[in-house]
């Protein structure tokens, strides 16, 4: 069944609620049961059951809810010894203002790059330390997080994006077997939302481009009243160890490799990351056996938040799926397209899409096969067109109240989820609107 207009109301609910109620889990839960309500009226209760069900077995979602919990394994091992606070320590000696501190942020987020989920979460829990020491708020820490967690792992081709939309693109057949990953490449220029929201940092964090907004507000607090908007306590005021720099250093070392070699794998990464950590900081006897597995175990329960958030929009996903609404927007512009015009249409219908649904792979994977059909007969650069689709994938990641990169960014940075969306959205727009005129000129 065709649902037409109406498959927009359910994300037009989840984003009011947010606004109104500034709380993410209960409007993208509320959108999810009233998306199966009106697909299948008094039966939705089965239907949401066996979605829920459906996602929980999911191999693909059993992966990202496992490695996100163990990540908070990690991290809290890691803030717990000490090891994060000596190297904010380390970095102080060196850094004499609040831009520079933010700009640090942004150098050790562009190295992390091999995935936005170990990008939000390690910049933050090793940053939070150092940027509260300047009276930074938060929500603007949490912006420069995500600005080099999705827009990076595009710009890399050897991140999980990378491989993930390599293989679309041969699934696709514009690219032949084996040569995902280099067309990927060939469209990396042609990228420019990710481009510009990483370029953009710098700017924001020296003052160039003032304070907007929320952001602003956020920024005054905290320099007025020491209220950094955190959801997790000052960093001053949390208990840490006695460990030096080693057992920062070693434990992120531990995870980097086994994550890279010898392939990339998030999840053997971090058990080994794990297991390393746990018997380095057994064997420096920084605390007992006994409350090293009680630190794992709040590890997990810490990211519980997360967890919930993540299941409920994966649940929303799947109802935007059945209901259709990526193939009702894309049909709704497609007589709107032409040769000048299908670039920077692709890009802004689809950062819509992605931005109202939260889904930044999925919507992308549903448009591949209308773009690429419509660039060849229009004769359009598909490199081009593949530079639209992906900076609007990035664009939803970055952008969106609920998408898992914000949820995960605001974790990492310790504020409220809304507080980091809302902050952050001017930025994200002007780099949008960068790009949109960049997509324009360069189809002409």
């Amino acid at each position: 069944m065709e649902y037409g207009i109406v498959s927009l109301l359910p994300t037009a609910l989840v984003l009011i609620l947010a606004v109104i109620t500034q709380r993410t889990l209960e409007s993208v839960i509320a959108g999810a049961i009233f998306a199966f309500l009106l697909m299948d009226g008094t039966g939705f209760v089965d239907t949401l059951a066996e979605v829920s069900l459906d996602v929980l077995r999911d191999e693909d979602i059993a992966w990202i809810i496992l490695v996100c919990a163990l990540y908070g394994v990690f991290i809290a091992l890691l803030v717990r010894s000490g090891g994060s606070m000596a190297f904010g320590n380390l970095l102080l000696t060196r850094l004499r203002s609040k831009g520079q501190s933010l700009f640090a942020t942004w150098v050790l987020g562009l190295f992390i790059f091999l995935d936005d989920y170990l990008n939000s979460l390690t910049v933050g829990a090793t940053m939070k330390a150092v940027t509260d020491r300047f009276k930074t708020s938060r929500a603007m820490l949490a912006y420069v997080i995500d600005s080099t967690a999705a827009p990076l792992c595009l710009l890399v081709p050897i991140s999980s994006w990378g491989a993930y939309f390599a293989g679309l693109l041969e699934k696709n057949a514009v690219a032949a077997d084996g040569q995902g990953l280099s067309l990927f490449i060939e469209s990396i220029p042609y990228m420019f939302y990710p481009l510009v929201a990483v370029m953009l940092v710098p700017w924001v964090a020296s003052g160039f481009i003032p304070r907007i907004g929320p952001m602003r507000k956020a920024e005054e607090l905290a320099e007025a009243t020491g209220d950094l908007g955190a959801t997790d306590g000052d960093s001053s005021e949390l208990e840490f160890g006695i460990g030096g720099p080693s057992t920062f250093f070693l434990p992120i070392f531990a995870l980097l490799f086994f994550t890279v070699f010898p392939s990339v794998d998030l999840l053997r990464g971090v058990i080994a990351g794990i297991l390393v950590t746990v018997v380095y900081f057994a064997s420096l006897r920084l605390m007992p056996l006994s409350e090293l597995f009680d630190i794992c175990t709040n590890g997990i329960k810490i990211m519980v938040p997360v967890l919930a958030m993540l299941l409920a929009l994966f649940v929303f996903v799947e109802a935007n799926d059945r209901i259709g609404l990526t193939e009702y927007v894309i049909q709704a512009v497609r007589p709107y397209m032409n040769a000048s015009m299908l670039p920077v249409i692709v890009f802004i219908t689809m950062s819509a899409v992605s931005f109202a649904t939260g889904s930044n792979w999925g919507v992308i994977a549903i448009a591949m096969p209308v773009a690429f059909p419509l660039a060849q007969a229009y004769d359009v650069s598909i490199p081009l067109v593949i530079g639209a689709l992906l900076s609007a994938s990035g664009f939803g990641s970055h952008a969106c109240f609920y998408s898992d990169s914000t949820v995960l960014s605001a974790q990492g940075a310790g504020c409220n989820t809304y507080q980091h969306a809302v902050t952050q959205l001017p930025y994200a727009l002007i780099a949008a609107a960068v790009a949109a005129l960049g997509f324009l000129f360069a189809a002409t």
